[in-house]
């Protein structure tokens, strides 16, 4: 009988520092074997590193993690946060995922390892063979920018590239999977062998887990129920209301939903995760086009086969075009029209014609290219569930969970369209239908953990929901701390959300200061970022004051803004020169009082 030493994996209920201890206290206990008693088996260790705002990279990275050890390595999974340059120098080995947020940035916390990495100083990498796998959104200026600049650093240092990087728009499943398959490949091309103990017969060394687990304490117990998006809830709808009055030019809703007795559980701060259903006119209006009857079978996203009517509603997008998309369907068609649209020289004519289309205009426009509906779905990337920052506080609401949804309508092209789940919720939600959701943790945007301390919170529009969460939570807990709140909107009669629960908690002290600017109520527009300029020498106290700042909604022009303001407020209040005052922001950032969650 032979058998490996043994070793907890990354799925235990232990915290990796607590794996790490067991794991070393095995290896150990294993030590003494013989070394006539060890044979060889090709493994290697991998460094498998994430940055992940959303949490799209750290999930992608443990499904690699998983590959690999069936595979035989020994993959060591990681955040990017708090990582070191010279870290990754060491390694022989790694792969790394990473997400580009807000405007071409590194996610929250990560920066400081680039920076760092950039030094010129820094070592050569020569020992290190890496991969890159990139994610970000191409409705951005600088789409995989963080990815990009990451692999080209590598590069620069000497680091061999296992594989071409792979640049990451929406659904992530089909290009990970080839990713993956490059890096395994190119793993078993190289020569990288390393022992490990097996033992060959005689008596095993016996370990002893019960001991260690006590010397661990509570949070070796088995973990609660969780809900992910492969595996969501299904929620009551409890509450749907409108925010904005019915003159406004905006429609935004609260939608809360029930989850008392179902084991999930959340912190403010926090988003939800809601699986959406395509709109079933669109779905109709589709296979019409197409002469299709919905019943034919087609493979599904999940296991086996599905009928395509149902993949169209609930499993693939269908309201948004990408180059691939254009691709595939001039491909299969072969139009001569949109064949020249993808020519390298007329990206900028390819990103105007998909931004505001969809399948239906495909369809439409070029007839006739598809009657086959395997063909069809393999076009279709995978329907992702959409993200809202929770607005509810679990000791304020208990059994709940409440969030703010802006509906987004919009016209082009002669047809009225609207955001996948935006729609759904406002034209095809009603209350006690029970909707699929899951909970999405975010590490970095959490109340400070001292109760005492102010609060600066900047949520224009939507942006409000997580601090809408926090005051509540604030409230119910007991927390001394003050708290100043700046929101924005274009009207504050047609769309101040909220506008009753804020007002008493100005009333009652418990919002200390509420700062509010609406764009369109006067004739020169005010926004957030003006407020703040405003109350400069009363901002800059608080900071002095040891207060967190706190920043939640559009990425391309308020987050910019609103950190601008903050600089500017810095630099003229502290009597900084300007990149004094960069440094002392950054500072707040290191300090994790400064936190932004953007989209």
């Amino acid at each position: 009988m032979s058998s490996a030493i043994p070793y907890i994996p990354d799925n235990a209920p232990f915290t990796p520092e607590q794996r790490a201890w067991l794991n070393g206290l095995l290896a150990g206990m294993f030590s003494s074997v013989p070394q006539a008693a060890v044979e060889a088996k090709p493994s290697r260790r991998i460094a498998v590193l994430y940055a992940s705002q959303s949490g799209t990279a750290e999930s992608l990275a443990r499904r690699l993690s998983k590959e690999l050890k069936a595979q035989g390595h020994a993959p060591a999974v990681s955040t990017l946060i708090g990582y070191t340059p010279a870290a990754l120098a060491a390694e022989s080995c790694a792969l790394i995922l990473a997400s580009t947020y807000g405007d071409g940035d590194a996610p929250d916390g990560v920066q400081p390892f680039y920076e760092q990495l950039c030094l010129e100083h820094f070592p050569r990498m020569e020992r290190l063979s890496y991969g890159v796998f990139a994610l970000g959104d191409k409705h951005y200026e600088h789409f995989c920018k963080f990815g990009r600049d990451l692999d080209a650093k590598l590069a620069s240092l000497g680091a061999n590239r296992l594989t071409d990087r792979v640049d990451c728009d929406g659904d992530a499943d089909e290009p990970f999977a080839q990713w993956r398959t490059a890096i395994v490949a190119r793993l078993k091309e190289e020569s990288f062998v390393q022992p490990r103990a097996v033992f060959t017969g005689g008596p095993e060394p016996k370990a002893s887990l019960a001991g260690a687990a006590g010397h661990l304490g509570t949070s070796a117990r088995s973990p609660a129920k969780t809900f992910t998006r492969d595996s969501p809830l299904l929620a009551s709808v409890i509450d749907k209301r409108s925010l904005t009055h019915a003159t406004s030019t905006k429609s935004t809703l609260h939608v809360a939903f029930s989850i008392e007795g179902t084991g999930l559980a959340y912190e403010v701060g926090d988003a939800c995760g809601v699986i959406p259903i395509n709109d079933l006119n669109l779905v109709a209006e589709i296979l019409q086009k197409l002469r299709f009857n919905g019943n034919e079978q087609v493979a599904s996203t999940k296991e086996g086969t599905t009928t395509l009517y149902s993949a169209l509603a609930h499993e693939r997008q269908i309201t948004r075009l990408n180059r691939k998309m254009v691709q595939g369907y001039a491909k299969e068609g072969n139009c001569t029209a949109l064949l020249d649209l993808l020519r390298p020289e007329n990206q900028g004519s390819l990103d105007a014609y998909v931004y505001d289309r969809g399948l239906i205009d495909l369809l439409t426009e070029y007839s006739g290219a598809i009657d086959d509906p395997n063909e069809l779905v393999a076009l279709l990337p995978k329907l992702s569930p959409r993200l809202y920052s929770i607005s509810s506080s679990p000791a304020a609401h208990a059994g709940q969970i409440h969030t703010t949804v802006a509906v987004v309508r919009f016209t082009a092209h002669n047809r009225e369209r609207g955001g996948v789940c935006s729609t759904f919720f406002a034209d095809r939600t009603m209350l006690a239908d029970r909707l699929p959701i899951y909970v999405q943790p975010n590490k970095k945007f959490k109340l400070p953990s001292n109760p005492d301390t102010p609060l600066i919170m900047i949520g224009p529009g939507t942006g409000i929901a997580p601090f809408r969460g926090f005051l509540h939570e604030r409230r119910a807990l007991g927390h001394k701390g003050k708290n100043w709140l700046f929101f924005g909107e274009r009207s504050s009669a047609t769309d101040y959300l909220y506008r009753n629960e804020l007002e008493s908690m100005r009333a009652d002290g418990h919002l200390t200061r509420l700062d509010t600017a609406f764009s369109r109520d006067d004739g020169e527009k005010v926004y957030v970022q003006d407020r703040m300029m405003e109350q400069s020498p009363q901002l800059w106290r608080w900071l002095q004051d040891g207060a967190s700042v706190y920043v939640c909604g559009d990425a391309s022009r308020m987050a910019k803004d609103v950190h601008g303001a903050l600089c500017r407020i810095v630099q003229e209040q502290g009597a900084m020169t300007a990149q004094a005052a960069e440094e002392y922001v950054g500072a707040l950032k290191d300090e994790h009082r400064y936190h932004r969650d953007v989209y």
